[in-house]
């Protein structure tokens, strides 16, 4: 694993977290919630894209 995927690992890590502490909250604030969960979707897209490339180049 890489120094960049751990880190995007981490980040990811911490958006899931946040995202479930919004939704458990007892008015969880919709706005907050919906960049948390774009973000988290921007990360993962990120981590896909390094692994696709990856993939490519040890073929």
């Amino acid at each position: 694993m890489t120094a960049l995927s751990y880190r995007l690992l981490m980040i990811h890590s911490k958006l899931d977290a946040e995202v479930d502490y919004e939704q458990k909250r007892r008015f969880p604030d919709l706005f907050r919630l919906l960049r948390l969960k774009k973000l988290r979707l921007v990360i993962k897209d990120r981590m896909a894209h390094l692994a696709s490339v990856r993939q490519i180049g040890m073929a």
